[in-house]
Order: structure tokens, then sequence, then C-alpha cells
């Protein structure tokens, strides 16, 4: 039950605090890529994470070469902006990978470039708003699979 929630170089502690509390209660597993921007030990990190961070299932990884080689053949849709289908669309699957880039920029280009046909977006109707925040965006597309996987947390 629940997905794989793959963070590419997070930058803000109390998303991926917020991002592990949402992977544990949905029955998902966090995954994060090096470099971060903060230590795992950050008192902003376990704030936002509350008393639940010690309960989190957490791979750590290298890098993105990492990464990739040791999930290679994993099922898996990545988000960005720049994605051209939109997350509703997507086939949720159970262990599903579901991949965000950095706060900052979002995912390398070279993996949107390499992965173009499993890009999806969150639509944003406001020309003012660029993106929207990284563990709301986790939010938003976790809660979309859970309902179309018919998982109940």
């Amino acid at each position: 039950m629940g997905f794989n929630i793959v963070l590419i170089e997070p930058e803000i502690p109390m998303n991926t605090g917020n991002i592990g509390r949402l992977t544990l209660a949905t029955g998902s597993k966090l995954h994060l890529v090096k470099p971060f921007c903060f230590d795992l030990d950050d008192s902003r990190l376990k704030r936002a994470g509350l008393d639940y961070w010690q309960h989190i299932s957490l791979s750590i990884y290298d890098s993105t070469v990492d990464f990739f080689s040791i999930n290679k053949g994993k099922n898996m849709a990545f988000f960005s902006s720049h994605g051209k289908k939109e997350y509703l669309s997507i086939n949720y699957t159970d262990d599903m990978f579901l991949i965000f880039g950095k706060e900052s920029v979002g995912l390398p280009r070279d993996i949107i470039d390499k992965e173009v046909d499993k890009v999806y977006k969150i639509p944003i109707f406001s020309t003012y708003v660029r993106s929207l925040n990284l563990a709301n965006a986790v939010s938003v597309v976790v809660y979309e699979g859970l309902r179309n996987t018919r998982q109940s947390p």
C-alpha cells in the first residue's frame, strides 16, 4: 500500500518534514536524493515532521545516478511545471515512484528531457503563480493516487 515519494535534492527542511509526515500518514515511503541543503537532524525538519520522523520509512541516495540505478525498471511518474500532461491522467499503481525536484528550480532538465512522456503537471490557474509549494504539490498528487487506486490510509 502507498507510494514511493522521491525528493531530488530537497532544499527546505520544513517541506521535507511535512512530506515525511505525509508519507507515514499514507503508508508511503520517502526517498531523499542528495545533496540536501540541510542535515537530517535539522530542528526545522524535526519540528515539521513532529515526533513521527522516527517512524518514517526512509531511503537515502548519494546522487540521482545512484537512485535511478537502484530503482531501474520501476514504475515512475515525474512532476514539473513543464509537464504537458496533467497529474489527473496518470495510471496510478501501488508502489509507484512519484518524483519531485527541488524547491528552487524543480527537476533537472536532463531528467525532464529523458522522461518527457512520464512528466506531469498540476495545473495552475493564475499567471501570478509559477509553482506550488513542494509539500502541497506532493499532497495533491499522493491523495489523487490513493483515490485512483481506491486505497484508504
